[in-house]
């Protein structure tokens, strides 16, 4: 699992012109789930998210999580993550989850950050084609992968 960590001041998913998704300050995070991903990849994501300490503290230091923050989470399905373009101009996605797989680990990740987190927890549609808008903050970008 290869999750894209965004700290925003806002995002947004929108979807044939509709918001599917949004948030204020928080978290965007971009999901690729790999061929060989179980729900044992996704609970240590989803324990270790709402956890991270990258939010400023009174002193300019990043000591606070999202929850401490009172932040909101936006969840996006991305397989493009696992895109290979070591060979060639045209990225290969063979590494990436069927969408058979994909979409109910996808699924199970967004109600179990619901459900363990008191945090609002918003999302895009799997496979659907999103336009995805951020305001990154900082810009703080990191790379969980498990």
């Amino acid at each position: 699992m290869r999750i894209v960590i965004q700290r925003v001041s806002r995002a947004s998913v929108t979807i044939n012109g509709e918001v599917s998704g949004k948030i204020k300050r928080g978290l965007l995070l971009l999901v690729g789930i790999h061929e060989t991903d179980t729900k044992e990849q996704a609970d240590w994501c989803c324990s270790k998210i709402p956890k991270l300490r990258i939010f400023e503290d009174d002193d300019g230091k990043m000591n606070r999580s999202v929850k401490d923050i009172d932040g909101g989470l936006l969840v996006v399905s991305q397989f493009t993550l696992y895109g290979n373009s070591k060979k060639g101009t045209r990225p290969s996605f063979i590494e990436a989850a069927r969408p058979e797989v994909a979409e109910p680990l996808y699924e199970y990740m967004i109600e179990k950050l619901k459900k363990e987190n008191n945090l609002k927890v918003e999302s895009g549609e799997f496979g659907a084609m999103m336009d995805v808008e951020l305001v990154n903050d900082g810009p703080v970008t990191l790379i969980l992968e498990k």
